[in-house]
């Protein structure tokens, strides 16, 4: 019997659904939030140490790219959350469906893009 499956994928030509790629991207943010967090952990930790140091964290968060990696660290937090509770409220047996996913998936794009313009919004 001849195997039809592809040897090679070719990965231009593949088409994801969408809970596919909140669930891919589910687990980007949470590498981005697991380097972000010692960022914000050094912020927190120069700005507590003295006076001066909480001058100078003021002085990083007035530059545009530092408030731009920050954001980008609060963005990942704020995707890996709500993903998160769709996954928490798949566990409890709802959304399971095909439909359900779909509708899940575009919840959290939903929702994830709202309070990440949110997030910059209140950055800036």
């Amino acid at each position: 019997m001849k195997d039809n499956r592809p040897i090679n994928l070719d990965f231009k030509t593949l088409r994801l659904p969408l809970p596919a790629i909140t669930s891919i991207l589910h687990r980007i943010s949470g590498v981005i939030i697991f380097g972000g967090v010692f960022v914000l952990l050094w912020l927190l930790s120069s700005s507590l140490k003295s006076e001066a140091g909480f001058l100078d964290v003021q002085a990083w968060l007035a530059m545009p790219l530092v408030k731009f990696v920050v954001w980008a660290i609060l963005a990942g937090l704020l995707y890996h959350l709500i993903a998160g509770v769709k996954h928490l409220v798949m566990d409890l047996g709802i959304g399971e469906t095909l439909e359900g996913a779909n509708t899940g998936a575009k919840l959290v794009v939903v929702v994830s893009l709202i309070a990440m313009l949110l997030a910059g919004v209140w950055l800036w």
